[in-house]
């Protein structure tokens, strides 16, 4: 496996305060890389030590085969990058802002910006103070694709785009994946990573937690489940189901929670005389929770 983003025990302290905490983890060339996590858990952090933005504690970091604080002026030039608080006000008009970018990339033309700047509904003769933050951060998305870059490093990068617009982003950020080029994006919703990400690292208060599909880490967390009956069924039964736990009861519904496999549950349910059937996916703390082995059952 040809590796393009390395991470080895890297740690970041700030003062007393914790950034990141040996952070050891690979992103194979040509995938869709997510770290998930709160505000606060040391996304932001290990983006910034990527491209050498900030220096580490301790450990190493490995971009593109090339040492992130010996040769970060190589990686830069083939890494999009699209921060978190990405933002431009002033006079400049986008299309100025991106032909500028385009000169110090080398770039024969704006043809690439221009075309994504169509597939974003954004208006490149704007200027930028007067653009709304969601406009703001399309500008950002396309500063950071518009180069065709062996490594796009994503932090938060649809926060601000409508429903609509991160459709679209999605699928660019497909393509990115199609050509065999590489994705590593930050978020914190669980939704967003489980749509593009091949993989994802969560973490929590500058650790990891856990690491793989989205879909194999979800199986870990509990689901809140709300099932009516047509007629009384013994509560004893239902918290007998394996997996379940924290039931409660009201009149003809049963509340609680499951952790396992949810065909499993469906079919012991089956059993029953179910009216209505609710299983809510598991939120993100839940997820934090399973993973840190702090939940219940």
């Amino acid at each position: 496996m040809e590796t393009t983003l390395r991470t080895e025990r890297l740690t970041k302290l700030y003062g007393a305060e914790r950034g990141i905490t040996g952070l050891t983890l690979e992103v194979a060339k040509g995938e869709i890389f997510g770290l998930l996590g709160p505000n606060g858990a040391g996304k932001t952090t290990t983006t910034r030590l990527a491209l050498d933005l900030i220096r580490p504690t301790s450990g190493s970091v490995e971009v593109l085969g090339l040492d992130a604080q010996e040769e970060a002026l190589e990686i830069r030039k083939r890494v999009g990058y699209l921060p978190g608080d990405f933002g431009l006000y002033g006079d400049m008009t986008a299309r100025r802002y991106l032909s500028h970018l385009a000169r110090l990339r080398d770039m024969p033309d704006l043809e690439p910006a221009e075309s994504l700047a169509g597939l974003l509904d954004l208006d490149l003769d704007r200027r930028m103070r007067q653009l709304s933050k969601g406009n703001r951060q399309k500008v950002g998305v396309v500063q950071a694709f518009m180069h065709k870059p062996d490594l796009l490093i994503l932090d938060e990068p649809t926060s601000g785009l409508d429903p609509l617009v991160q459709q679209t982003f999605y699928g660019m950020v497909r393509q990115v994946r199609r050509e065999g080029r590489t994705v590593f994006l930050s978020s914190h919703v669980m939704s967003e990573v489980e749509k593009v990400c091949d993989r994802v690292a969560v973490l929590k208060d500058g650790r990891m937690v856990g690491m793989g599909p989205v879909s194999a880490l979800k199986r870990r967390a509990a689901r809140e489940v709300d099932v009516r009956f047509k007629r009384p069924v013994a509560p004893n039964a239902v918290a007998a189901v394996p997996g379940v736990f924290g039931l409660k009861v009201r009149g003809d519904r049963m509340r609680f929670r499951h952790r396992g496999d949810t065909d499993a549950l469906v079919k012991a349910l089956a059993k029953y005389p179910v009216a209505e059937l609710s299983i809510m996916p598991p939120s993100l703390e839940e997820l934090f929770l399973s993973l840190y082995g702090g939940g219940k059952g």
